[in-house]
């Protein structure tokens, strides 16, 4: 069926591939990790620029975002389409299209918590600590957020009050008592990669 994310997905992939179809026509005039590093600044840009809004659409489209990505391995490390894809991308040591969006969700709401994301974000976010009753639970201590119940779950689900939370709630302890923005990037994202490729 349609869907409203048809109108970002569908540009986005379109022109992502025209970028790497550029960049193809170069890849032998550079070396290796000048084109990593353009395929990053130009493709992957496109991909992230407001990808916390994608989460949880449905799998054929997350596939196209996918498609891009293995396109992107295999012209760094030059490959038959018909490999594998798993081998690159953990030699790249980038997250699936799937993860990066996590990622960025999760970022979001490390930021609420430490006052540097915007009121209308941090606003829909509830920490188990504050809801009176459940300051003594164990789910308290562990900087859990509550997962609000919604009416419509194929739609209130993809919410960030409700996403953002559930996939907070999952991170283990030790990444979301992270010092600072950076040190949860990265523990996030070693994290996520774990995930990815056990």
């Amino acid at each position: 069926s349609f869907v409203p994310e048809v109108f970002i997905i569908n540009p986005t992939v379109s022109t992502s591939f025209f970028v790497l179809r550029q960049l193809r026509a170069i890849r032998r005039s550079v070396p290796r990790t000048v084109l990593q590093s353009l395929v990053v600044s130009l493709v992957f840009s496109r991909l992230d620029y407001g990808n916390a809004t994608l989460v949880g659409i449905p799998r054929h489209l997350l596939q196209r975002l996918q498609s891009v990505m293995n396109s992107a391995a295999r012209l760094i490390y030059p490959s038959s389409r018909f490999s594998h894809i798993t081998p690159l991308l953990q030699r790249l040591h980038w997250l699936k299209a799937k993860k990066r969006i996590d990622f960025k969700v999760a970022v979001l709401v490390y930021k609420c918590q430490h006052g540097t994301a915007p009121s209308y974000l941090a606003d829909e976010l509830c920490r188990s600590a504050d809801v009176q009753g459940r300051s003594h639970l164990r789910s308290a201590s562990q900087s859990q957020l509550v997962v609000r119940r919604t009416c419509r779950s194929a739609i209130g689900d993809r919410s960030f009050m409700v996403a953002g939370p559930r996939l907070w709630n999952n991170l283990p302890q030790h990444v979301k008592s992270a010092s600072s923005l950076q040190v949860f990037k990265s523990r996030l994202k070693t994290h996520l990669f774990k995930a990815s490729f056990p």
